[in-house]
């Protein structure tokens, strides 16, 4: 199922791969606020709070637009396609979510930044253990909203529900979870080789969303077959019509569409 699911992520950025740019073109724009922003803001004004709230709202607008785009991709998993006007329409139901990232990130930052070196820091066995609480409490944090966004999009619009959701789906598919972890994490390597511009991090969050939508379909052939053993989902019988709609290519194809 994950081979399958690279494939297909792969055809749909190659085949989008002008929009997926653009759209992370706009994102190198807006992540500019945050990092330049306060350090200009420094020279004419003594001011650390201002450059913290600078810094925030740069974050804030990052997260927004991040989540816009993540519900604006979605028709690209499901054999569709996008108009750019639609990042701004998305916008209308994709704030609350990109608000609640961006004080996820904050929190985030928090904890790698003060709380864990704090405790690293105290020089005793108990520092230790809550360090090593914090810790994994970060890493399964991190392997459960990285289906955040995509969640949000697809199963309802309501940021309580969409939590409690992604850690479902975390624990109930915990080395799907993980594997898509180091995936993304080696994609956004290849993404600083590129300038961010390819894949990007919409590119990336153009792979959650066709894993997460792929996996979604366990839940629904599951809910037809109750009896069924959990622990041995029948994936080629479930990705047939899948399969049949994404098909094969040849490296030709790639390079010469119009040639096949």
């Amino acid at each position: 199922m994950i081979g399958f699911v690279i494939r297909k992520a792969f055809y749909d950025l190659w085949d989008n791969m002008f929009k997926i740019v653009v759209l992370n073109i706009g994102f190198l724009i807006i992540v500019s606020i945050p990092i330049f922003l306060p350090a200009l803001t420094a020279k004419y004004f003594d001011s650390t709070a201002l450059e913290i709230a600078l810094s925030a709202f740069g974050i804030l607008l990052c997260c927004v637009y991040l989540a816009s785009a993540a519900v604006t991709i979605k028709s690209i998993s499901d054999y569709s396609s996008f108009e750019f006007v639609d990042i701004f329409r998305n916008l209308k139901t994709a704030w609350p979510a990109g608000i609640f990232m961006s004080f996820f990130v904050f929190i985030l930052f928090l904890v790698m930044t003060v709380i864990l070196p704090f405790y690293l820091t105290m020089d005793s066995p108990l520092g230790i253990v809550f360090a090593a609480i914090v810790f994994w409490m970060m890493i399964l944090a991190l392997l459960s909203f990285q289906f955040y966004f995509s969640v949000y999009a697809r199963l309802g619009s309501k940021i309580r529900k969409s939590i409690k959701k992604c850690m479902i789906i975390s624990l109930d598919n915990s080395g799907f979870a993980f594997f898509f972890l180091i995936h993304n994490l080696i994609a956004l390597i290849i993404s600083v080789v590129f300038v961010f511009i390819f894949p990007g991090p919409v590119g990336i969050f153009l792979y959650i969303d066709e894993a997460l939508r792929l996996r979604l379909l366990k839940y629904d052939w599951l809910e037809a077959n109750p009896d069924a053993n959990r622990r041995k989902i029948p994936w080629d019988a479930i990705l047939i019509e899948e399969r049949e709609k994404t098909g094969t290519r040849s490296f030709r194809n790639f390079i010469f569409p119009w040639k096949d």
